[in-house]
């Protein structure tokens, strides 16, 4: 993939009101998406925590269709990435998946590698289950550190694009805003399967 950020790209970050080399956030993460979704694509969100910006990001995209959660399951995004692909070939599949769900799958990819199927795939990575440390939260009971260990993702962190490199399909990490830009941009425009690891600063 492209990996150097040219003029056309910065011009479309700008008029995203995003900062093109801070470290990337998934609201920011959430304009790029918006900018470039492409008409009649199809996107499977489970992008849970990190995608809670995405419909207000995406509210003015050509027309696409969106599956999502439907009754918190966690590791649905990939298969059903899967799926939509196979069920409508002549359409651009965007999967947003947290990293945290995508462990449980992970192994979707491999599909998509050997049906070269047409599935962009970015992996929002803030190296921790985000929804459980949620979830654990609303419970009011205290959680120790022993507790909030449990929900870390790190030690080591997951390498998202060796995983995928390693069942066959092309990955690259993006760290900032430009990056993910030139990264998403390129992804869509190349037919069959990608990967992108949006490294996301912690705080989401």
């Amino acid at each position: 993939m492209v990996g150097e950020t040219n003029d056309s790209v910065l011009n479309d970050i700008r008029a995203m009101r995003v900062t093109a080399d801070d470290v990337l956030a998934a609201i920011a993460a959430a304009a790029v998406i918006g900018a470039f979704l492409p008409e009649g694509a199809i996107v499977c969100d489970e992008a849970n925590t990190s995608g809670i910006w995405l419909g207000g990001a995406t509210a003015g995209a050509p027309p696409h269709d969106w599956l999502s959660l439907t009754g918190g399951a966690i590791g649905q995004g990939l298969p059903l990435a899967t799926g939509a692909a196979i069920a409508c070939p002549d359409r651009p599949v965007l999967a947003l998946e947290a990293d945290g769900s995508a462990m449980y799958t992970a192994q979707a990819l491999w599909t998509h590698a050997r049906e070269q199927l047409d599935i962009t795939t970015v992996i929002f990575s803030n190296r921790a289950y985000a929804i459980l440390t949620m979830e654990l939260e609303r419970t009011g009971a205290p959680a120790g550190p022993t507790a909030r260990d449990l929900l870390d993702l790190s030690r080591p962190d997951i390498d998202f694009t060796a995983l995928a490199t390693g069942m066959g399909v092309p990955a690259s990490r993006a760290a900032t805003a430009a990056e993910f830009a030139v990264q998403l941009k390129s992804a869509l425009a190349e037919p069959g399967p990608h990967l992108i690891e949006a490294a996301l600063s912690p705080a989401w």
